[in-house]
């Protein structure tokens, strides 16, 4: 139950390898053994991309890769962070007296992130010194939420280390809120499902509040995830950011034109329920109202009724401010549209009917050509992936998460999955120096549900 805290597991580190070589680490770095640890899983988002922080639902299951971390208890309230990655570097710092540069998404800071959430949130104001060793097993950057499942699991730790205790949900929406620390504005899927999510199952993610919905997922066909082995850090660049301010224009300029009241209304979403129509009815309103060319800031303002000053501190963010042009047309289509998608999806999974695999697939290429055209989070090698990942059998292939780089998700039939790996291989991977020595962990197979974020005991 979303009500309940996350679970506490009893396990034997010398039954389990991965444990075996952290603890070992662990010594290494502190001369003593860890007393618990602490997994979060990353995750992959089937449909819904970039409209969380609309206020939108989204469609995600955690995969089997995660972050797992070694923890034990010290008396000096101070922060040491190992990692078992050597491009990590270990990290001390005060525990009550953290600082996060959000010009540098260096990977200690994520943890941080949730460690300064759990700390603000009870207000600890001694809170306990913690040693922790990291080792995660989700591509960097990858889109798989590396970044998030190391809040969560930072969350998490630091919730242990002083003895509090929260549900599933209030630890979500907290290490979605605290992410923001290092500089992303994004909304709470990653979060949500790290925590809410169960072996076997996807689940439909809702908002305000937030809950989860199981999905199962038909029979016939399995997702495949594949990296395009191209990088992209959302805090490390302004895209992500740009987007969230573009939908958040889009409301305000939308929601004034309806007579809403547009100070106060900040997501897409909000305009769509207080209008009180259907999601076709705002796609219609967005052709009515909104022009496709980009709009200046001096339009905006115009149209707002507000001066140049109260539009970059008022509603832009601050790496946003020095942005001239907006896409709130193409931005607004891409939501609404995606969040029929969504619906849409998760109907067919429910009803299944005879023909649910090829009608799942063609929803998610419909997602990826509106990621690709009006929501502008693609690139070249997410593009020639996706094609040859639909060559191969697939019968869809879109991105997932923020875009920009990193993984596609496929639905293959189980009749076509070994000539898809193949031909992948043969055609992305093998091509490129580069992408071969990455491939062993760059395309896979996921199954339904890798788990949710838990407590491990020692």
């Amino acid at each position: 139950m979303a009500t309940n805290p996350p679970p506490k597991l009893q396990v034997q580190s010398s039954e389990n390898d991965r444990l075996k070589r952290l603890k070992e680490t662990f010594i290494s770095k502190f001369g003593l053994a860890p007393v618990f640890y602490a997994r979060a899983p990353g995750r992959v988002n089937l449909i819904g991309e970039h409209i969380d922080y609309c206020g939108y639902a989204v469609l995600p299951m955690a995969i089997e890769q995660d972050i797992l971390t070694a923890v034990s208890l010290n008396k000096t309230q101070v922060i040491q962070l190992a990692n078992t990655n050597p491009l990590y570097p270990d990290f001390t710092s005060s525990i009550s007296d953290i600082h996060i540069d959000k010009t540098k998404p260096l990977w200690h800071y994520y943890f941080l992130c949730g460690l300064k959430g759990i700390q603000e949130h009870f207000s600890l104001a001694c809170p306990l010194g913690i040693n922790c060793a990291v080792d995660g097993t989700i591509p960097a950057s990858s889109g798989l939420s590396s970044s998030s499942a190391m809040v969560c699991c930072a969350g998490l730790v630091t919730l242990e280390a002083n003895k509090k205790t929260l549900s599933k949900v209030e630890l979500a929406e907290i290490c979605a809120s605290c992410e923001r620390y290092i500089g992303t504005e994004g909304g709470g899927m990653d979060q949500s499902i790290s925590f809410l999510a169960e072996q076997g199952t996807a689940k439909l993610i809702e908002f305000n509040p937030v809950r989860a919905t199981d999905v199962q997922l038909p029979d016939g066909a399995v997702f495949v995830i594949a990296n395009c082995c191209v990088e992209m850090n959302k805090a490390a660049t302004s895209h992500f950011n740009i987007r969230v301010m573009e939908c958040r224009l889009a409301a305000k300029l939308l929601s004034k034109a309806k007579g809403l009241d547009w100070k106060r209304l900040l997501k897409l979403g909000d305009v769509h329920k207080e209008a009180g129509v259907t999601l076709e009815e705002m796609l219609a309103t967005v052709e009515e109202l909104l022009h496709p060319k980009p709009y200046s800031q001096q339009e905006i303002c115009q149209c707002l009724g507000i001066t140049l000053e109260e539009l970059c501190t008022g509603i832009l963010s601050q790496n946003t401010q020095d942005v001239t042009t907006f896409k709130l047309y193409q931005r607004a289509k891409h939501v609404y549209s995606e969040a029929a998608r969504v619906l849409e999806f998760k109907d067919i999974c429910d009803q299944t009917p005879a023909k649910a695999v090829q009608l799942l697939g063609e929803l998610m290429n419909q997602s990826h050509v509106s990621c690709r055209d009006m929501y502008e989070c693609s690139c070249p090698e997410l593009d020639q992936l996706v094609d040859i990942c639909l060559q191969s059998g697939a019968v869809g292939s879109r991105l997932t998460g923020a875009g920009w780089g990193g993984c596609t998700v496929s639905m293959v039939p189980n009749d076509k999955l070994d000539f898809f790996l193949s031909n992948v291989r043969e055609s992305y991977y093998k091509t490129d120096a580069r992408r071969a020595a990455l491939e062993t962990q760059s395309l896979f197979v996921t199954k339904p549900g890798g788990g949710a974020a838990v407590l491990l005991e020692v």
